[in-house]
């Protein structure tokens, strides 16, 4: 029974290991197809990095309208203008539309979901930090399964990823993103388990 109980120690480590190289890996670092246009740009909130690049998109003519989901309570077009340096460039403003509803990602996306499908928007570019990408495009898609969705990172600088195992800051935000993005999938696996439990599958 104790050789049995540490093999299956060292399975799940090595699975863990390997899911966790792979998700390093694999994170986005570049926009997706960047001069294609799509109904609207859709900023995640958590960083003014991101609110910034997506007042760039609006700015480039990349959409109609920028959404950006998660603002704070209190925090107005004009506000999020200011901290992004565009305060003068009110002709943005017309084109901006807050969501102060998401406490989270998984209420981004619910709150995006309602959003587009109020606009009958058809795609969307997603724009939010490299780490987050992988989990916020699973739940948006799981949300609005019919909605093209564009990844757009967003790669602060203080995001080391080269040899990032090396870096304390580095290691334990990828770390975090990586165990939240697992939860993510064994939460949409269960509840698909038992839905099919319940359904007779």
């Amino acid at each position: 029974m104790t050789s049995r109980f540490i093999a299956l120690l060292v399975l799940l480590a090595a699975l863990w290991i390997g899911g966790l190289l792979r998700f390093v890996a694999t994170l986005p670092t570049q926009a997706e197809a960047p001069a294609r246009k799509t109904d609207a740009v859709v900023v995640l909130t958590g960083g003014s990095d991101r609110v910034a690049e997506g007042m760039r998109l609006l700015a480039d003519g990349k959409a109609p309208v920028l959404f950006v989901s998660g603002v704070g309570a209190g925090v107005t077009v004009a506000r999020l203008l200011d901290l992004s340096g565009r305060g003068a460039d009110t002709a943005l403003a017309c084109c901006i539309e807050l969501g102060h509803a998401a406490q989270d990602t998984v209420g981004n996306a619910v709150e995006v979901a309602v959003w587009a499908a109020n606009r009958e928007a058809r795609s969307l570019r997603i724009v939010t930090a490299a780490y987050h990408l992988p989990r916020a495009l699973h739940l948006l898609r799981r949300t609005a399964p019919g909605v093209e969705m564009l990844a757009h990172p967003v790669v602060p600088e203080t995001l080391k990823l080269d040899g990032w195992w090396r870096w304390p800051g580095t290691r334990g935000i990828l770390l975090h993103a990586y165990h939240k993005f697992l939860l993510a999938l064994t939460l949409d696996s269960l509840t698909e388990w038992y839905g099919s439990t319940r359904n007779g599958g």
